[in-house]
């Protein structure tokens, strides 16, 4: 028989470990997330809905499908003839910038761009307001820094469970800028703003990808407020991806923008990079 964690938590998830997984790893997990562990499939699979935490990692997983953030599939794309040529890495660039940058990802999602801007040398900090996504990035973070072609990147990234609406808002402080970032040290160079998840959950593409997450709040519900957000931070620039052929965001024209054929970047210019 096998031997459950006697945790208990109020969700609409429950966790199911295999066995062999570090049982303190499961036991911090399901205390931040507050919620029932299981080591039996069956109930699990009963459940609906669950996260799965197994030897490749942690999982969102249902009706017969596993959602899981890995990291390691960017790999081709962190080769520097090829990160050169990423139209984000092209779009966030500072010229005659010295130093380290730094980068706040505002709509960190599963952290894809938040590493093709450590790869090109920023500091990223990454916050995920949704406490099942933000568990599933710092899983593949943690998975990811063990993999000697990533260790390095992903040193350089810091993710943080909360609102990025709230931390980026400088408010009626009078500061110049946002208490949230300044006490955590952080002034953006650059901030990314990533709110196309919600608008375009009827393609193909979200619709095979996140499906799972279907009863998850949404990464962005207020675009305006967001935006307002970033605005207030006061960075060098925003960098906004968008659909190729979407709007801009609010209405906001970019100082430039760079197009593919499945995105475009519009990026806000507010301060001079030298």
């Amino acid at each position: 028989m096998n031997k459950q964690i006697p945790l208990t938590g109020s969700s609409d998830l429950i966790l199911f470990y295999e066995q062999g997984t570090d049982p303190g790893y499961v036991r911090d997990l399901a205390q931040k997330l507050n919620l029932p562990v299981t080591s039996d499939c069956s109930e699990a699979q009963a459940h609906g809905i669950f996260l799965q935490l197994d030897q490749e990692g942690l999982a969102l997983a249902g009706n017969g499908q596993l959602l899981r953030a890995d990291l390691t599939h960017m790999l081709p794309r962190l080769r520097q003839d090829n990160l050169n040529r990423e139209l984000l890495v092209r779009a966030a660039k500072l010229k005659h910038f010295t130093g380290t940058p730094s980068a706040v990802d505002a709509t960190a999602g599963f952290g894809e761009d938040a590493l093709l801007l450590a790869a090109a040398g920023f500091s990223v900090t990454l916050f995920e307001r949704d406490p099942v996504i933000a568990a599933l990035l710092g899983d593949s973070l943690r998975r990811a820094a063990s993999v000697p072609e990533l260790s390095a990147v992903v040193s350089r990234m810091k993710l943080v469970e909360g609102d990025s609406i709230q931390a980026l808002s400088r408010g009626d402080t009078g500061v110049d800028t946002s208490p949230v970032l300044s006490r955590m040290g952080i002034q953006p160079d650059v901030v990314l703003l990533d709110p196309m998840f919600p608008a375009r959950q009827k393609s193909a593409l979200v619709k095979k990808k996140f499906q799972l997450l279907h009863f998850l709040e949404p990464p962005c519900s207020d675009e305006e407020a967001l935006l307002q957000a970033a605005i207030s931070a006061r960075p060098r620039r925003i960098v906004i991806k968008r659909p190729v052929k979407g709007p801009f965001l609010c209405g906001k024209k970019p100082s430039f923008s760079l197009s593919g054929k499945a995105v475009r970047y519009d990026v806000l210019v507010y301060a001079p990079e030298g």
